[in-house]
């Protein structure tokens, strides 16, 4: 699973996920990229999931490129615990997804190999996404 190796603060707030993705929403390193249409949290065990999902269908052949990161960790209290007696612990770590971010990118195989490989991927993700080619105009994102 992804994680940081070292974090400044162990613990965040949750923060908010308002507007579009300013950076990492046009296809910079592959030729078709999987983007997200509205804003969400990605856990590191999602991110994993899909990327198994596209390397398997496409027999390891190409290359597969993650451009999101889980940098924000998310933390839980135990079960049956009382209130208060502070914050919980670091349970596990998200990317934070804004509309127009493109998540994955793939190059090296066919069109149709690629955009089934991206669509497989999808079904891992708990964000409504769509398969952008490089140089499209509509990867600003939006609904």
């Amino acid at each position: 699973m992804l994680m940081p190796k070292r974090v400044k603060y162990r613990r965040v707030q949750r923060g908010r996920m308002k507007g579009k993705a300013l950076r990492g929403n046009t296809v910079s390193y592959g030729e078709f990229g999987l983007a997200a249409q509205e804003p969400g949290w990605i856990t590191s065990n999602q991110i994993e999931a899909a990327r198994i999902a596209m390397t398997r269908y496409t027999k390891r052949g190409g290359q597969v490129w993650i451009k999101i990161f889980p940098d924000k960790p998310v933390t839980a209290k135990p079960a049956e615990t009382r209130m208060g007696s502070g914050k919980g612990a670091p349970e596990y770590w998200v990317a934070v997804v804004k509309p127009g971010r493109v998540m994955f990118e793939i190059a090296g195989v066919p069109e149709d190999v690629a955009r089934e490989a991206l669509r497989l991927a999808s079904h891992k993700l708990p964000i409504k996404t769509k398969v952008v080619a490089k140089g499209d105009e509509s990867e600003n994102g939006g609904e």
